[in-house]
């Protein structure tokens, strides 16, 4: 297991070969599988979940898909642009139905990452190795995902959720800086903070706080607008945490961040390697951008952590990451 005072920054490459090795999960449910760590959600951990709705209060995980977004085109990355193809007006002037029926309608172009997301276990590859050992060209072609396109996990995601409010546990204020990287030492502290209900185990859908999107929506209302929240500076996952996400054998792991993992990442040169190892050789889930503040102040006030998570991608074939709006209840 990696340490923070052990990670070299001049060494990428080999920081993230050996974690890949010591963290893989490949074949571990057979050369065919495309689910990955939601092998760990089974329906007894779905049933677990379900018990722990007590006061049926709900709360929506998912930031806005709107043109107000944070996107700003890296990567052909834009927000979501909605345009009406029917509207209210055309109904009073007449759109040719019987017996003075009108209607509104309407359609929606984005990026499947643009807003509140999964990312699927096509959208990374390590060494042209996709989830599993496959070749990653045997994956994804331009058709899309083939083989672990998003919809195979469509009825999957529902069970146990767990949030780790980091930024009020460590932070300052509730909020971590730009640049903090969570460690597994911090993680540790947070459940020790919370208590029993921050358990983190097996089949687990865990969800990290660290207070970033609290100061986007800050600036934003102080007419800063969201500065660098889509790809810039963030606080998020240490590389270090590989060995703990692998160990704990959690189902899914999501953060209110762009990127789930800090930013700058901790060496030189480097772009996202935590991910490098957490999805095509752990088999990882990860969500980005999920709103989890007004949950984690419902958290706080009864001291209750956990709750029933659903949160389903939505099913586009082939596609390798997609929205979601996910609902808490407790």
């Amino acid at each position: 297991m990696l340490t923070p005072d052990q990670l070299d920054p001049t060494d990428p490459e080999g920081a993230i070969a050996a974690a890949a090795q010591r963290c893989s999960n490949w074949g571990r449910w057979g050369a065919d599988d495309v689910l990955g760590t939601l092998n760990f959600l089974t329906e007894d951990k779905r049933v677990e979940g379900a018990g722990l709705v007590r006061r049926g209060v709900s709360f929506s995980l998912s930031q806005r898909f709107d043109m107000d977004g944070p996107q700003k085109g890296w990567r052909r990355r834009t927000n979501p642009v909605h345009t009406m193809l029917d509207t209210g007006t055309d109904a009073e002037r007449g759109q040719g139905f019987p017996h003075g029926l009108g209607g509104a309608d309407d359609v929606i172009a984005m990026p499947l990452q643009a807003s509140t997301q999964w990312d699927g276990l096509g959208h990374i590859f390590d060494h042209g190795n996709a989830w599993n050992g496959r070749r990653a060209g045997d994956v994804v072609t331009s058709a899309g995902d083939s083989v672990t396109g998003i919809e195979t996990v469509a009825d999957r995601i529902a069970g146990r959720g767990v949030l780790l409010d980091v930024g009020r546990a460590i932070g300052t204020d509730g909020e971590l800086p730009d640049g903090f990287a969570v460690t597994p030492a911090h993680l540790r502290a947070t459940i020790e903070a919370q208590g029993d209900s921050a358990r983190v185990g097996r089949g687990d859908l865990l969800l990290v706080r660290t207070g970033q999107l609290t100061r986007a929506r800050r600036d934003i209302a102080e007419g800063r607008g969201w500065g660098e929240y889509a790809g810039g500076p963030a606080p998020g996952l240490s590389f270090t945490t590989a060995d703990w996400l692998h160990g704990t054998e959690i189902a899914g792991i999501a953060t209110d961040t762009w990127g789930f993992e800090v930013r700058p990442n901790e060496f030189d040169v480097a772009f996202q390697p935590l991910h490098q190892v957490a999805i095509p050789h752990i088999g990882l889930f990860l969500g980005e951008m999920w709103d989890l503040d007004a949950l984690a102040a419902d958290c706080a006030a009864d001291g209750r952590y956990d709750f029933w998570l659903t949160a389903a991608p939505l099913p586009v074939t082939g596609a390798v990451g997609a929205p979601v709006n996910p609902i808490a209840v407790k």
